[in-house]
């Protein structure tokens, strides 16, 4: 079973930029629906940016046009472009992929161990 390990997370000020990374064992980021969602102190866990099973991307409004999401051509990485970040991204932010494993469409869900995201003002 594929693990999701991140990277990238730190201490920025507003209006820097950081790259997150999420890296699976094998090529399970192209043909699932995979994102990241993070989670500020207090809040519940949102949805930030996600590619669905036919590879479109989608953000939450709050990141549009700061945030970008991919993956390498191996399919194996997953990353987070972050730009232009503003206090109120500070969260921990999570990796996902919901792997389908079956012609029956049997599906697990795999998350990371969660990075955090400060950023100062």
């Amino acid at each position: 079973q594929a693990q999701l390990v991140e990277s990238g997370g730190g201490l920025v000020q507003a209006g820097g930029s950081l790259r997150l990374s999420c890296a699976a064992s094998r090529n399970i980021f192209r043909g699932n629906r995979v994102g990241w969602y993070r989670q500020a102190l207090g809040k519940q866990r949102e949805l930030v940016a996600a590619f669905g099973s036919g590879g479109s991307a989608n953000y939450v409004d709050s990141v549009k046009d700061r945030f970008t999401i991919s993956t390498n051509s191996a399919g194996n990485t997953l990353y987070l472009q972050m730009n232009s970040l503003k206090p109120e991204d500070t969260a921990v932010y999570y990796c996902t992929a919901h792997v389908v494993v079956n012609v029956e469409g049997a599906a697990i869900d795999l998350w990371g161990q969660g990075t955090q995201v400060t950023v100062s003002s």
